[in-house]
């Protein structure tokens, strides 16, 4: 049965991200599934220490050809139109909250890349320093992630889906932001959605989802998975540890 392993909300922790990245090398080494690719499953950025770094990582990782792919999740979007866009307000966000806000985590982000922290206390000369600081190759990197990764039995996105509407139709915005629709609604989506978004204190498998977003933006661990059909397996140094399905 075909393999694939996914990671949950990294949040500028490239540690954790490497830490996740080993484990998931004993796996392959310990099961035979080396072609298995590795979903990063978005909010890239935000809150943790070396968002720079972690970005510039997985750039250049999947451009010498590292079998990873990349979603994009709200923050990373936050961080690209906060720079490209003045004027745009997330619609995720409620109204008077702003990319630096400090519940948001941009200001990490930002003074990972070199900006000063006095420039966080005005937004146009924060952005100003951003556009100098930050590459483009990095916005450009984030702005170019899948919304979805359909892998047949699995689907995997950032936030979740809209119940009842077809995937070819579902809005970014829900993709990236959804939360009580999709948390609540029990119903079989067909394939095994595996999301993050919604921070918990461990992986936890619904049967009609995964969630693996393990809190690593608050100081909880980074979630490594590896998932055969809708079965799902956390990775820990001692091995695999089964996520059995409420």
């Amino acid at each position: 049965m075909q393999q694939v392993y996914a990671i949950g909300d990294i949040h500028g922790h490239l540690s954790l991200l490497q830490g996740a990245h080993d484990l998931i090398a004993r796996d392959r080494a310990a099961n035979g599934s080396a072609v298995a690719p590795i979903i990063h499953i978005g909010d890239l950025v935000d809150r943790g220490p070396d968002s720079a770094g972690l970005l510039r990582y997985l750039r250049e990782g999947v451009a010498r050809g590292e079998n990873w792919q990349v979603l994009i999740g709200n923050h990373d979007r936050l961080l690209v139109n906060f720079i490209r866009q003045p004027e745009w307000h997330d619609p995720g966000l409620r109204r008077g909250l702003d990319y630096l806000h400090p519940g948001i985590g941009g200001r990490t982000t930002l003074q990972s890349y070199g900006v000063d922290a006095r420039a966080l206390d005005d937004l146009a000369t924060a952005r100003a320093e951003a556009l100098e600081l930050v590459p483009d190759s990095d916005l450009e990197f984030i702005a170019t992630r899948p919304r979805m990764i359909d892998m047949g039995e699995q689907l995997f996105v950032h936030a979740g889906i809209r119940p009842g509407v077809a995937l070819d139709q579902q809005s970014e915005d829900d993709l990236l932001w959804i939360r009580d629709p999709f948390l609540l609604d029990p119903r079989n989506h067909g394939p095994l959605v595996v999301h993050g978004h919604t921070a918990l204190v461990r992986a936890r498998h619904y049967r009609n989802r995964l969630n693996i977003d393990s809190s690593a933006a608050y100081g909880g661990p980074l979630s490594a998975v590896v998932l055969e059909g809708r079965k799902a397996w956390l990775l820990t140094p001692e091995g695999r540890s089964e996520l059995v399905p409420n």
